[in-house]
């Protein structure tokens, strides 16, 4: 008998995450040279790390032998909200926050309440803690608050909200996403996961960190792999009380994020000329795509993140003959959304790749 028959049977029943294709095994796949493939499939950013971010990186590399202190990191991060820092918690990417809520607050005969279609580490970090997931019917490709609320039950413990979501891009209105939080019981952990808040319009932003004090159930959590390039670093947040972080910090593997990461972060944080350009790059880069979709008769869901995610008669075809081009981007089937592909918002002379790519990869 195999020893991973032991295990519980909610975690044999976990289909792993995939992960948007690396340009490394496209390129053994199909022969094709690694400089030649285009990668729009994991919503990096195009112009790579802050260049502050690359210099203090290289710096720290000096110290590597030493264990990481996250002082500094939780310290600049304490002062940019606002808030205490017993209030703010790393992880190894904001993935790793999200672990931490579910095994701090879902347990087996307990229930977590997430959108369809939305992000992929939701129903991972729910059966992970062997509770139960409760997908709530879609709007539009985006969460549906009226849904989420009428799906809640008496075991759930956990609400996931992803505003801009991923991998659809849909936007909730802060004020709805505030009404919405506001109506879930209060003994209901709440995880706002704003991995691409930084790509939203000024128009659309909103201290949603302050909110935590009239809502003392939020936890809200960033990530420096979009707008700040560090991807292959992982370093993320979460900001919440007090009380509810020294719970998270209980699970928290120790040293959960390295000195390089921290280096860069604390860096990037500042960095607000190199997030500036990536935000006009985006938008420029947003016009461009849909433009292309729109010239090709291809409908899309208007994104609000550095993707957009776009119909396809068939997504696995498409996306195949994409590969043999040389061009990935990211197959989400596995979303419920088999005739849909997501692709990243690129340099300018890579979205123009994608789309002739596209072009000659659509049936005729």
């Amino acid at each position: 008998m195999s020893i991973a028959l032991q295990a519980p049977a909610y975690i044999r029943a976990i289909s792993p995450y995939i992960p948007g294709k690396p340009i490394t095994e496209l390129a053994r796949q199909m022969g094709i040279a690694a400089e030649k493939i285009v990668k729009l499939a994991s919503n990096e950013n195009p112009l790579g790390m802050s260049p502050r971010a690359r210099k203090a990186v290289e710096a720290a590399l000096a110290a590597v032998e030493r264990y990481p202190d996250q002082f500094d990191l939780i310290a600049a991060l304490a002062e940019r909200h606002g808030v205490a820092t017993e209030q703010i918690v790393l992880g190894n990417g904001s993935n790793d926050v999200l672990d931490m809520a579910a095994r701090v607050f879902l347990a087996p005969g307990r229930s977590a309440v997430f959108s369809r279609h939305a992000f992929a580490v939701y129903p991972l970090a729910t059966m992970s803690a062997g509770a139960e997931c409760i997908a709530a019917p879609a709007k539009h490709y985006g969460h549906d608050p009226a849904a989420m609320l009428a799906a809640i039950r008496a075991d759930t413990h956990v609400v996931w909200i992803a505003n801009p979501n991923n991998p659809t891009g849909n936007f909730l209105p802060q004020s709805e996403v505030r009404a919405f939080i506001e109506r879930i019981p209060a003994h209901i952990a709440v995880v706002l996961d704003e991995a691409y808040t930084e790509y939203l319009a000024p128009a659309e932003r909103a201290d949603t960190v302050s909110w935590i004090r009239d809502l003392p159930n939020l936890i809200v959590t960033r990530t420096f792999s979009k707008i700040y390039g560090l991807a292959g670093l992982r370093v993320g947040y979460g900001v919440a009380r007090a009380d509810v972080v020294d719970l998270l910090n209980r699970v928290r593997q120790p040293f959960n994020v390295n000195n390089l990461a921290l280096a860069g972060a604390i860096a990037a944080l500042d960095d607000h000329g190199f997030v500036a350009e990536s935000f006009e790059l985006n938008r420029r880069g947003m016009e461009q795509i849909v433009a292309g979709l729109k010239r090709l008769g291809l409908d899309h869901i208007p994104s609000h993140g550095n993707f957009v995610t776009f119909a396809v008669t068939d997504g696995a075809a498409v996306n195949g003959r994409l590969q043999q081009q040389g061009v990935i981007v990211r197959p989400i089937g596995g979303y419920g959304l088999p005739n849909h592909l997501r692709v990243t918002i690129g340099l300018g002379a890579e979205n123009l790749r994608f789309l002739e790519a596209l072009g000659k990869a659509l049936p005729t």
